[in-house]
Order: C-alpha cells, then sequence, then structure tokens
C-alpha cells in the first residue's frame, strides 16, 4: 500500500476528506519550497501537490502560469524539484507528495531515470496533465512498480468510456477537474460536482479528489460534502506570491488550517 493510499484510508475510517494543497516548486521563491511544504503538512494538509516549472502550461491559469514563470527564472527544474522534496521527506516521513506538471520535463529527463529518481527521493505520486492514460500505460506501470501512483484527471466532459478506462489506470486517487477551463477559472457549482461523483464512482474504484474553483473554507466545505477530498490551487499560490521569503511558511499554514478546520466540520457527515 503506498502513502496515498495508507493516507485515504485512514481518512475514510475517521469520516473525514483529504486536504490536498497545490503549491508550485521554486515559487514566490527556491528558498521557501521545502519550509512551505513542511508549515501546511504540519497545519493539516494530508497530500501536498508540487507543481514542475514548465514554459508552457496550458492547463494553468495566469496565477499558477505566473508562478511557473517565476520559478523558471530562477532556474529552478526538475532535479531542484526532486531536491525539495529528497529534502522534505528528511523530515516528514507520512504526508504523501505528488508532482504535478507536463510531459516534456519528464521526457527531456529521462522516463526510466526519472522513475528511478523520484522513488529514491520519496515522491508518492505523479500526474502528468498532458498523459492520457492511453498514451502512458508503460509509465504508469513503471510508478506502480515503484510503489508510487500514476494521478489521472477526469472532467466535467469525461465520457463513461474514458471514466472507465482511468478506472482501470489509476492509484491513489483521481483528480476531478469541477470546471471547463483553465486553473483558477469560472465559477465552482457544487451542485454540478455532486452529480457528478457518483458517476465517477461507478467506474473508479480510487478516491475522488475535486480541484479548480476551491478558493475558501466555504467553497472547500461545499465540496468536501460529496467527494473524498478536496484540492486548492490557484488561491493559495495567489495568496503567497506578494508575501516575503520570511512570511511564506507560516502564510501558508494559516491558510491551510483554515481550510482543514472547515473539513473536519464535516467530520463523518
Amino acid at each position: 500500500m503506498s502513502r496515498i493510499q495508507a493516507t485515504f484510508a485512514k481518512l475514510a475510517a475517521s469520516g473525514r476528506r483529504a486536504l490536498i494543497p497545490f503549491v508550485h516548486a521554486g515559487d514566490p521563491y527556491p528558498e521557501t519550497t521545502v519550509a512551505l511544504m513542511l508549515a501546511m503538512a504540519e497545519a493539516g494538509a494530508d497530500v501536498i501537490e508540487l507543481g514542475v516549472p514548465f514554459s508552457d502550461p496550458m492547463a494553468d491559469g495566469p496565477v499558477i502560469q505566473r508562478a511557473a514563470e517565476r520559478a523558471l527564472a530562477k532556474g529552478v527544474g526538475l532535479s531542484d524539484v526532486l531536491g525539495y522534496v529528497r529534502e522534505f521527506r528528511a523530515r516528514n516521513a507520512s504526508t504523501p507528495v505528488v508532482l504535478m506538471g507536463y510531459a516534456n520535463p519528464i521526457e527531456c529527463y529521462g522516463l526510466e531515470r526519472f522513475v528511478q529518481d523520484a522513488k529514491a527521493a520519496g515522491v508518492d505520486g505523479v500526474l502528468v496533465v498532458d498523459y492520457p492514460p492511453e498514451e502512458c500505460e508503460r509509465f504508469a506501470a513503471a510508478l506502480q512498480a515503484a510503489e508510487m501512483d500514476p494521478i489521472f484527471l477526469l472532467a466535467p466532459t469525461s465520457t463513461e468510456a474514458r471514466m472507465a478506462r482511468i478506472g482501470k489506470v489509476a492509484s491513489g486517487y483521481v483528480y476531478y477537474v469541477s470546471l471547463k477551463g483553465v486553473t483558477g477559472a469560472g465559477h465552482l457549482d457544487t451542485e454540478a460536482v455532486a452529480a457528478m461523483i457518483p458517476r465517477i464512482k461507478a467506474h473508479v474504484k480510487v478516491p475522488v479528489g475535486v480541484g479548480f474553483g476551491i478558493r475558501d473554507a466555504a467553497s472547500a466545505q461545499a465540496v468536501a460534502r460529496v467527494s473524498d477530498g478536496v484540492v486548492i490551487g490557484s488561491r493559495l499560490v495567489q495568496l503567497l506570491e506578494t508575501e516575503p521569503s520570511d512570511n511564506v511558511a507560516s502564510k501558508g499554514a494559516e491558510f491551510i488550517r483554515e481550510i482543514r478546520a472547515a473539513l473536519d466540520h464535516i467530520q463523518g457527515g
């Protein structure tokens, strides 16, 4: 059982929902990434999604695009990201870390080398936005052989056939993109999310985390009532992008504590 699977099993046993914050590696400052990860875990994050810098993040809106640009301008690449995970893992052995990004940096690094180095660093899952399941069967199998979970996306436009295909290969959890569009865009329709989750669960046996459009405690709580977890990215990145370096970790932890309290308010519900 992977760290992600164990985390969701523990949460389910206590009737709690997963809180999954996304932050971009190297942003707003390379030297704050690990401290921010540690602070969020201490504040109640169950899984941390760590963005890998890429020059053309086509699924991301302006907030995360700017984060990627800032990280790249500071010279942060995939090797640095793995280094952050190693440093985090030396001080936190329990909180799962998922790398989230695009195929190009991984393929430039080398798929086999990436799997080996990610495992050694302490990565628990990998979500590659532009790797649909039919195009990455060998990569997904290699991750699973190394006890890392391939995480896949589903969207409001996903067909039953797409859900079934992802249900056969996904492990850890699936990430349901609640909105049509890029990260940080649109209006969250919790009724539509509530209607979609049972359809997904008919095909997918792993937990379902919901992201896109979750910006505060109220929206997180509404989504958590109908899902296994919530993913918060753009709002958190936006909150941190103008903070001085010595305040990034504490500001991130403050936000996570607020969301954690909202999710725990519906414990067992």
